[in-house]
């Protein structure tokens, strides 16, 4: 435990006390959104980002232990463990330190020097590397036997051992390494049979290229690694080879003798053959590392907006998945987002039948007493809005363009299936629309992240890095919203701090055979769900209208004797208490402060009385695009035009214009001046004015400029 907590400690740079009870707390099956939100006085209020940096080197540290295992049962079974090599193993906390330790004991019988050991001319690689033998060619004769037929054979099989042993110098790779990390540059070349091909033009600004690898933006990588993977350029790591041997010969060499010129020849041998394409590809790979999770932290930043995007709430929705042959899906959805009601309208080419559809939402709308209407951004998306704009509504309906993004990936998937067994994928897809407007993150929690179309090469990056990443993001976002136990579905219950998809089934199948619950406490008959769990996950369930007001609020069943204490020392109730500003101020919160519970935790109950239960994400806001844009040969240079940030990217932000195409707002046009990160000028569905800069029409490319 002492070494982890040091190995924490000393990459995270937090507090060891505050790292050491959190390292408790995971022990104890705690969840981050748990400990952040209400172990505060254990961790020394670490936030989730701490408590996520610590999880991180956690499992750096327990993967590097493991490895050690492995290679010290591995070099015992060898019978070459010495107990200076089990030192320097247990004491190694690096895993590329580690690796060069073990790297002379796991060679393949199969290279050249093990083949030339076989042949007895270990001793002759000896002698060369003592660089005092006189008359090199009468020794290396000595060793003419069996498969070595000559002197120069014994000579170059010597070698081949020098080699390997220059290659296993840790100095000599740290050095290579120190070179390549500072130094390094990625070439590319075209392949040529392939350049003239319609899909290279994406890659064309890779064709032929030299960047300093330490400089590459992660983009440009990804980039780059892409078109080498399908086939259109060919990659090359580059250093200054004439000052690494150089380096090398001066470490190595210390005489002006045949065995040096030997020894000279082994190490360029060495370094062209073993060292270069090894550590070179140890450095693309550390670079591509260093891009995957740059690109993935771009991936997570936007999932997180994406997901705390504004609600509508519990309102009736008629929603609309636009199309023109095959017509317009649409459904009528309850408050809750149950499925009222669906129906096909053709108001667009071929049957052209505007009126007629027209009547039929019109007549839907009063049917349903709808509230709001959702259009799929997809196509025929801006004239399904003209065609509702029209219409002269009864009451005052408001119409929301929505995003598409992920909508068919999730009709099509098994929770879609279970969810409206029998219903087709166009009624389900346009289901989700509408539910995407009333509440983004209870839709969105059911589709993989990566359909959703807010990362960048989310394809090209680590998978299961990418997974985890992404999995936190929802599970914070969830957590931090807080999700109404009695209509959450299976997908957002399983997101929930403790709970996870088989206890998440199980709520929803006591649910539907009991009904509703009627306070967290309830959630206990659920089966398997023990104690641990209603711990960790009871204060982010939420229970409208229950008999306790607490059950609505984010204050946890483990407080709730106490805020009734604070009532009744005031002579009041609990339910006087909730939303009462001035009487809550009247509490002295120093006076409930004991061993389990400090003011940090007291501050949080005094807010969350205050205001119970308060969703932390903006109000949605009706936007309209520019009704006189419908495609890319509509826009002009200088237009200025109203637009969506639909994704974001380190070298700018993606606008939904309303076209097929979105526009791209290069970093270098987001302000006047130098921009850091592009999320401190905009944000995913922020609503904006662009100024069109350039259009490239054949490309499909839009250039755009924020406009202040």
């Amino acid at each position: 435990m002492t070494a982890l907590i040091s190995y924490i400690v000393s990459h995270s740079q937090l507090p060891e006390k505050s790292v050491k009870n959190t390292v408790d707390l995971l022990d104890e099956a705690c969840t981050i959104p748990f400990i952040s939100r209400y172990r505060k006085e254990r961790t020394g209020n670490l936030d989730e980002v701490q408590i996520g940096e610590i999880v991180k080197f956690k499992e750096q540290f327990e993967a590097l232990e493991k490895r050690k295992d492995t290679i010290l049962k591995a070099l015992t079974e060898q019978e070459v463990l010495t107990p200076e090599l089990e030192q320097k193993i247990k004491a190694t906390t690096d895993l590329t330190a580690l690796e060069d330790l073990y790297l002379p004991y796991k060679k393949s019988r199969k290279t050249k020097a093990e083949k030339a050991r076989q042949n007895g001319l270990e001793p002759l690689a000896k002698i060369i590397m003592a660089q005092n033998a006189n008359d090199l060619e009468s020794v290396a004769y000595r060793y003419v036997k069996g498969e070595v037929s000559s002197a120069d054979d014994a000579l170059e099989g010597a070698r081949h051992i020098i080699s390997e042993w220059i290659n296993e110098r840790t100095d000599i790779r740290n050095n290579i390494r120190y070179q390549l990390e500072r130094f390094a540059s990625i070439s590319t070349k075209v392949v040529k049979v392939k350049e003239s091909l319609v899909e290279a033009q994406k890659f064309k600004d890779y064709f032929d290229r030299n960047e300093s690898l330490s400089r590459i933006s992660s983009h440009r990588l990804l980039a780059i690694l892409r078109a080498e993977t399908e086939g259109f350029i060919k990659t090359k790591i580059e250093i200054d080879d004439e000052r690494v041997l150089d380096n090398m010969e001066s470490r190595l060499i210390r005489s002006n003798n045949a065995c040096a010129e030997q020894i000279q020849l082994a190490i360029n041998d060495a370094y062209k053959r073993l060292l270069l394409p090894s550590l070179g590809n140890e450095a693309l790979q550390n670079s591509k590392t260093k891009a995957d999770d740059e690109a993935i932290a771009v991936f997570a930043k936007n999932l997180k907006q994406l997901l705390l995007g504004s609600p509508l709430g519990e309102k009736r929705v008629l929603a609309i998945d636009p199309g023109y042959r095959t017509g317009c899906k649409v459904v009528c959805l309850d408050a809750q987002g149950g499925l009222l009601y669906n129906e096909t309208i053709y108001p667009h080419p071929p049957k052209n039948d505007s009126v007629g559809a027209m009547k039929k939402i019109s007549s839907l709308s009063d049917a349903y007493k709808i509230e709001a209407i959702a259009i799929g951004n997809g196509t025929a998306s801006r004239e399904t809005e003209a065609l509702i704009r029209k219409i002269r509504f009864k009451n005052d309906i408001q119409v929301f363009v929505v995003s598409e993004a992920g909508a068919s990936i999730y009709s099509a998937s098994k929770i879609a299936r279970e969810e409206f067994p029998n219903y087709d994928v166009t009624v389900r897809g346009s289901v989700s629309i509408g539910r995407r407007l009333q509440d983004p993150l209870a839709e969105l929690v059911k589709i993989d992240p990566k359909s959703i179309g807010v990362g960048q090469y989310q394809h090209d990056v680590d998978q299961t890095k990418l997974q985890k990443s992404l999995d936190k993001v929802v599970e914070h976002c969830v957590n931090a919203v807080g999700v109404n136990l009695n209509t959450a579905s299976k997908s957002l219950l399983s997101y929930v701090s403790g709970i996870g998809p088989k206890l998440a089934e199980n709520i929803v199948n006591y649910r539907s055979e009991h009904g509703a619950f009627a306070s967290r406490e309830a959630i206990k008959q659920v089966p398997r769900l023990g104690d641990k769990a209603f711990e960790q996950g009871a204060a982010f369930l939420r229970i409208k209208e229950a008999d306790n007001p607490l059950d609505d609020s984010a204050v946890h069943p483990e407080s709730y004797g106490l805020v009734a204490q604070m009532a009744k020392d005031l002579g009041k109730t609990v339910k006087d208490l909730i939303g009462n500003a001035s009487l809550i101020k009247q509490i002295d919160l120093k006076a409930y402060c004991a061993k389990t519970i400090g003011l940090l935790t007291l501050e949080d109950i005094a807010k969350e009385l205050e205001k119970p239960g308060l969703d932390i994400r903006e109000q949605v806001k009706v936007f309209t695009f520019n009704q006189n844009i419908k495609t890319i040969t509509d826009l002009h240079a200088g237009q200025l035009l109203p637009g969506i940030v639909n994704n974001i990217t380190n070298f700018g932000a993606f606008v939904d214009i309303g076209i097929k195409e979105s526009g791209l707002i290069h970093v270098s046009n987001l302000s006047d001046s130098f921009v850091k990160d592009v999320n401190d000028h905009v944000h995913l569905h922020q609503q904006i004015i662009a100024k069109v800069l350039e259009i490239d029409v054949p490309r499909k490319r839009i250039q755009l400029k924020l406009h202040k």
